[in-house]
């Protein structure tokens, strides 16, 4: 399989956040803790370089806790701030307000010297599609300012939000690079939802995803589905299909349905707290 999705709207946010930029403070970006470099647009860090940084490994309820311990020491030595957040049920939001302080201390020292006093920080939210920047910020607010949804592409434009009187964000469309150097990016992106759906193979993608789980963590799959260890991963998928009656008209096996069904099992976190990438890879 080959990975790439780059629509038209994402060169149009690009050259928008380039163009917005200087109005910033902070820039806030949203990883998925399952996959927390993959889940990193390279672009970011030259568009918001010489500003203050926050990561958030969002979705950190889905990943395994001792590598999203691991991942925050990995960017805290990179000099980011970092905290790790369930935007869905809201965990680690609270605590956001005072590390974008803290973030930001130098700016508002240096606006006290100059007599400007109360200026809100102004932080630009950005990620890759589905990493959850819309469900966080609304977190944040406490209620519903922007569009969510659980596929790539819900915000297509720009959106300012004012939390309080210390806070501005810039609402950012999830946006990709244009060419993936490591198609096993592409891979994981597509796992996790940021690569639309309708351009995948489903069926090979459930096929890396079973040899990954297979490899990684033995025994879930057949835990989850009642189905035994196979080395073919096409065999694997049709057994998960036969054991969840996948079928199409005359009692034929759908794979298709299987291969969606799998695929959603994983981005719900139904098959247990995964990480598919971890530091010392990287290091």
């Amino acid at each position: 399989m080959h990975f790439q999705w780059y629509p038209g709207h994402m060169t149009k946010a690009k050259r928008m956040m380039q163009e917005n930029i200087k109005l910033i403070d902070l820039v806030i970006e949203l990883v998925d803790a399952r996959v927390p470099v993959s889940s990193r647009n390279p672009d970011i860090d030259e568009i918001g370089k010489n500003k203050a940084r926050l990561i958030l490994l969002n979705k950190a309820d889905l990943a395994e806790d001792r590598w999203n311990d691991a991942w925050m020491e990995y960017f805290r030595e990179k000099g980011f701030s970092v905290v790790k957040v369930n935007s869905k049920k809201g965990g680690g939001v609270k605590s956001i307000h005072s590390v974008i302080q803290e973030a930001c201390k130098e700016k508002i020292e240096r606006d006290r010297k100059r007599g400007i006093l109360n200026r809100p920080v102004r932080a630009m939210v950005v990620g890759i599609p589905n990493v959850g920047k819309s469900t966080f910020i609304n977190a944040l607010a406490g209620k519903s300012c922007a569009k969510t949804g659980n596929k790539p592409g819900v915000t297509k434009g720009k959106q300012w939000i004012r939390l309080n009187k210390n806070v501005e964000l810039l609402d950012t469309p999830g946006i990709l690079w244009p060419k993936f150097e490591d198609q096993s990016v592409g891979l994981k992106l597509a796992f996790i939802g940021s690569i639309k759906d309708e351009i995948l193979q489903t069926e090979e993608l459930a096929a890396e995803l079973i040899k990954f789980m297979n490899q990684f963590y033995p025994g879930v799959l057949e835990e989850k589905y009642n189905v035994t260890s196979e080395e073919d991963a096409y065999v694997m998928l049709r057994a998960i299909a036969d054991s969840r009656h996948c079928l199409l008209k005359g009692n034929e096996i759908d794979t298709e349905k299987a291969a969606a069904l799998l695929l959603d099992d994983f981005r719900g976190g139904r098959l247990g707290r995964l990480t598919l990438e971890y530091p010392q890879e990287v290091c």
